[in-house]
């Protein structure tokens, strides 16, 4: 009889963990990206989170047992939503700055990019040039270029207008009408927005390379150990090479 006992206690114990485990595989998570940063994260024709993280964190969350869901946020709040609890993690080709770092923590990096400026394939202009001879430069507030060109603009020698936009989408619908010389932005996007456009690169700004990290909340550190094993599994698997190619991340 003490035999069955231990045994039902056993089997009891054995089922509660198992109910834990399935609560825990049902944990849905909520991933911050840009409504229009193309091919990294953005949302497409169809109103749907779309890009090269979303479908990374998918493949993630299927290999680390857990659900995830898209939230489109506006990019200049999205580490304060992150921090407010709004989303769990951003995973939309954000750089892992060292200013950042002091508000949240960074996954291991994944792809590394510069800044560059966007221009019309007829614009004879030089970067440096644009810089100097009051042109109106475009970039998408809360970015990286962004913070570089709100630096530069206060530096003596460089005399051009900033006009900051909600999406870099936005900045490149200007461009063709002129209302803007160019568009600041990471290298990784420009790829993208010149597809089969009457645009080029007109420059590289002086700046060190950055790396995409996926964030996550200082006190997260289960949540940061869970994308990183995820990251490294995924860049050690096939897929990955496949993702690569399909969204011509270079």
């Amino acid at each position: 009889m003490g035999r069955k006992l231990v045994a039902f206690a056993a089997a009891v114990l054995v089922s509660l963990m198992l109910a834990g485990g399935a609560v825990a595989s049902d944990k849905v998570f909520v991933n911050g990206i840009d409504f229009g940063f193309p091919p990294f994260g953005f949302v497409d024709k169809d109103g749907k989170p779309a890009g090269f993280d979303v479908e990374a964190v998918n493949w993630i969350a299927a290999k680390m047992g857990f659900k995830v869901t898209h939230q489109p946020t506006d990019w200049d709040g999205i580490i304060p939503a992150l921090n407010a609890g709004k989303i769990d993690f951003i995973a939309s080709g954000m750089s892992a700055t060292a200013e950042r770092a002091k508000i949240v923590n960074f996954t291991i990096p994944y792809y590394s990019v510069t800044q560059v400026l966007v221009v019309r394939a007829d614009e004879t202009r030089t970067l440096d040039e644009m810089l100097t001879s009051g042109a109106k430069l475009g970039v998408q507030r809360g970015t990286v270029t962004a913070g570089l060109l709100e630096e530069l603009s206060k530096k003596d020698g460089y005399k051009f207008e900033l006009v900051q936009y909600d999406s870099t989408d936005l900045s490149m619908q200007d461009l063709p009408l002129k209302r803007i010389d160019g568009s600041g932005m990471d290298s990784s996007i420009a790829y993208e927005v010149m597809k089969g456009t009457d645009y080029k690169v007109g420059g590289t700004f002086d700046a060190a390379p950055e790396d995409y990290a996926y964030a996550v909340r200082k006190d997260d550190a289960e949540l940061l150990k869970t994308l990183n094993e995820g990251l490294k599994l995924l860049m050690a698997d096939p897929y990955w090479e496949e993702l690569k190619a399909k969204w011509e991340v270079h």
